[in-house]
């Protein structure tokens, strides 16, 4: 199984202490921060741009994992690459060719991903997967555009049939995330974990995210989660 990871969605912090956030997250063990990044057009909500990117890898070393809920999101590659992005996370319902765009994502130097809504077919991204373009599948346990939504069970047969078909591929999941159903998701294959109201309002993040990473390391191995 790949390397678990601990993702803040800093969406869910002040946005008016945002890089306060940032330092947070990292001295209480995070592996990264999640950006979502929205344009209005592929979702309703308008949120964090370039700007964001830049700001948080001036104020922590952690993975910059970055979400385009863009419905061109090949308008946006370079502007994050320049601003500092490790990952690039876009949508297999998006507007652009994707295939093409996740080609550009990685030739800009960042790890290249995709996206799929909650009801979206995991089939629809076999053939990126198959030509090699694609690093991390991020699913969607929420529907996105906003935060505190709760976590759709239904996604869960769909990590289990990818992380079947690819062992070795960074399964990320984002929604509704907190211990329980962290949990549920590793026992079908994820192995980051993006956590944004559950970490936010926790009395102390540090121990929120120890506990989380140790019980989704038990889930994995297949043992009981008390």
């Amino acid at each position: 199984m790949p390397e678990i990871k601990i993702l803040p969605s800093i969406l869910a912090a002040d946005i008016g202490r945002l890089e306060e956030a940032c330092k947070l997250c990292e001295r209480s063990g995070a592996d990264g921060l999640h950006v979502d990044v929205m344009d209005g057009s592929f979702v309703r909500n308008i949120s964090m741009g370039p700007e964001v990117v830049r700001m948080a890898k001036k104020c922590t070393a952690r993975l910059m994992n970055v979400h385009l809920m863009a419905s061109r999101p090949d308008f946006y590659v370079e502007p994050f690459a320049e601003a500092g992005s490790d990952t690039l996370l876009i949508h297999i319902e998006s507007e652009c060719d994707v295939g093409r765009t996740l080609a550009e994502i990685r030739q800009c130097g960042m790890k290249p991903g995709v996206t799929l809504n909650p009801e979206t077919p995991v089939e629809d991204i076999v053939e990126v997967l198959d030509e090699g373009l694609v690093e991390e599948v991020l699913f969607m346990t929420v529907h996105p555009g906003f935060g505190g939504q709760s976590f759709i069970s239904e996604v869960l047969p769909k990590m289990r049939w990818l992380r079947d078909r690819c062992p070795d591929l960074d399964i990320n999941v984002d929604g509704g995330i907190n211990r329980e159903t962290s949990v549920e998701s590793a026992r079908q294959g994820c192995n980051y974990f993006v956590i944004g109201t559950h970490l936010f309002r926790a009395d102390d993040m540090a121990t929120e995210i120890a506990l989380i990473r140790e019980s989704v390391r038990v889930a994995q191995s297949g043992s009981d989660v008390s």
